[in-house]
């Protein structure tokens, strides 16, 4: 990040955060339970199925906050006229 560029925030509520952190909590138990199964020498099948299962965990979080984003973010932006918001969403969609 250069020095002169500023971070940028989103305001959550307290159970919006407590949700999103708790996905997060999840998926890190996922993945603590793989490594603990390449640790035991587990069957490859048997990892591949649950590195999917992550796989899925993370895409349902990354639909939600899309979906968040789109609804509060974008939206907003675009009732205040700041249209740099639809270059980021075309962006966002060419990455996933």
């Amino acid at each position: 990040m250069q020095q002169n560029e500023t971070i940028r925030t989103t305001k959550r509520n307290s159970e919006d955060k407590k949700a999103l952190i708790h996905r997060l909590n999840r998926i890190n138990g996922q993945i603590r339970g793989i490594t603990k199964m390449i640790e035991e020498d587990r069957y490859c099948e048997d990892i591949l199925i649950q590195l999917s299962a992550v796989e899925q965990s993370v895409k349902s979080l990354a639909s939600i906050l899309l979906e968040r984003h789109l609804k509060n973010c974008v939206k907003n932006d675009i009732l205040e006229g700041k249209d740099e918001s639809l270059n980021e969403v075309v962006h966002l969609f060419k990455r996933f």
